[in-house]
């Protein structure tokens, strides 16, 4: 028997959520009142069993807090990925761990990090034209094969979350964690492979200025993919935060700056022409290359507002507001989705993270019976000072 976070599906409670995204409530209030409101609870389960061969059993060391946790359960993400999801799920994606099984060049008690995108080979299936090319984050059969419907682990009900002291993976979905790399820092080779991939999402030439629009995890870890993996030039950071900022530069922004003040301060950065409309905000005429969009949809009508006529704006976030887009027709503007990672970037993960200026991104850890403390901080992380908060299974 194991001890899980799980979460079932409750129409009151996910309208009782989703009404907190109106009310007066924000930061840890506004998490702490979620949880309580979602329908999530911490139970006792038995053992998940393993679908079939080439599945071990992992024990979470370190399971991370993501945004798209956060839109689930303040009912913020989209229906539409409900059909996508089986019931009930334990949540938790952010996922290194032992296994707990021999498995072909994976011996027991091996540390590892998890893929969490249950594509083709998981499902013990013939690949789909995407993961036949290596694009499992585009997987079609993502309800079919040997486990239940689900788009990643943390979100089906057959393999388990991190978010709980016992899940199952297949092989494809781990990679080994080097001994130079410590489990605070391993923990985030998962949002940094996803930033990485973003920014192979869209070229980015040599030069090219950018904006990434928002600095918490997701935010922080694109600029370190941008600089190095990519030959952009200037690197603007849109950042709520005082200590946002200064990680912003440490990890090499050239310039950081309040949401506040990012229409003027690019308006002379680009010699852009700023335009006034009748209603709603400024924006330019002009502007930067290209934009990541880092904050999970809220920062989307900024990043379109801040873009060149013909340049590209690159979704890194789970959208989660309505947002006029206009700029996207008439300034012709190229809009780019980056879901998950793909094959090639956890190994790069790997290699940078344990090089990287990562030091202090994972501050706040609890373990599952304090669960609606630690999301309510993980709502507030900004805030408090936090970038990443997770989860101890193994502590009491």
């Amino acid at each position: 028997m194991i001890l899980t976070l799980e979460y079932r599906r409750s129409p009151a409670h996910y309208l009782a959520a989703r009404s907190l995204s109106g009310s007066a409530l924000t930061g840890r209030a506004a998490g702490m009142f979620a949880a309580n409101l979602s329908p999530l609870r911490l139970i006792t389960r038995p053992d998940p069993t393993r679908p079939g061969e080439g599945w071990t059993r992992v024990r979470p060391l370190l399971s991370g807090i993501c945004g798209s946790d956060l839109g689930l359960l303040t009912g913020r993400n989209s229906p539409y990925l409900s059909a996508v999801i089986s019931m009930p799920f334990t949540p938790g994606h952010e996922v290194v761990g032992l296994t707990l099984d021999d498995l072909p060049d994976l011996p027991r008690g091996s540390r590892v990090v998890l893929d969490p995108v249950l594509g083709c080979r998981a499902r013990d299936i013939p690949p789909c034209e995407h993961c036949a090319a290596g694009e499992q984050s585009r997987c079609d059969h993502i309800t079919g094969g040997r486990v239940a419907a689900g788009l990643q682990t943390g979100f089906c009900a057959s393999t388990g979350g991190g978010w709980s002291r016992m899940l199952v993976a297949h092989h494809s979905q781990l990679h080994v964690v080097p001994d130079q790399l410590d489990t605070d820092r391993a923990v985030l080779v998962e949002p940094l492979a996803c930033a990485l991939h973003s920014v192979r999402r869209v070229p980015v030439p040599e030069g090219a200025s950018v904006l990434v629009v928002g600095a918490g995890t997701v935010g922080l870890l694109t600029v370190l993919a941008l600089r190095e993996c990519t030959p952009a030039g200037p690197i603007y950071v849109i950042a709520k935060h005082a200590h946002q900022r200064e990680r912003a530069r440490d990890l090499g922004a050239t310039e950081v700056f309040s949401a506040s003040q990012a229409t003027r301060t690019l308006r002379r950065a680009t010699r852009a022409f700023l335009a006034h409309p009748e209603r709603g905000d400024e924006y330019l005429l002009g502007g930067v290359d290209i934009a990541f969009e880092c904050t999970g949809g809220s920062g989307l009508a900024t990043a379109l507002r801040l873009v060149r006529a013909g340049g590209t704006v690159l979704l890194s976030g789970l959208p989660g507001q309505d947002v006029d887009l206009t700029p996207v027709w008439f300034r012709e503007l190229n809009l780019v989705g980056a879901y998950a990672s793909g094959g090639r970037d956890f190994p790069t993960a790997l290699a940078l993270a344990p090089e990287a200026k990562l030091d202090g991104y994972v501050d706040a850890v609890y373990p599952l019976s304090r669960w609606r403390e630690a999301i309510g901080h993980a709502a507030a992380a900004g805030r408090l000072g936090s970038v990443k908060v997770a989860f101890d299974p193994t502590r009491d």
